[in-house]
């Protein structure tokens, strides 16, 4: 099975620390623009909790596997880790064009 990674620059997918601060990075972007979609007003505690408890989740995962020594593994995990990134990027730009990139049965 071809890796998803090559959808990422190599610099971010072939780095595990690079894919981590990036999960980081969109875990709390998530996190602020979730509550604000629904709450329709600016930072609020609630969206801080809901940010942490993204950034945690993320954090609890890597964690949770920081001492695979497994190949095969640690690139499955790193192809899932990247599955999550390209997910993301592609609904945002879904919002932002308006068009569909994938097709839903």
């Amino acid at each position: 099975m071809p890796s998803l990674q090559t959808a990422l620059p190599p610099e971010l997918a072939n780095n595990a620390i690079r894919l981590y601060r990036e999960c980081l990075r969109r875990a709390k972007y998530i996190g602020s623009k979730v509550i604000n979609s629904i709450t329709h007003c600016p930072y609020s505690q609630q969206e801080q909790h809901n940010t942490e408890l993204l950034v945690g989740m993320v954090r609890q995962q890597f964690k949770k596997h920081m001492h695979e020594t497994d190949p095969d593994r640690i690139q499955k995990l790193k192809d899932d880790a990247a599955r999550g990134l390209i997910n993301h990027m592609l609904h945002e730009s879904e919002k932002m064009t308006g068009r569909k990139f994938s097709q839903s049965s």
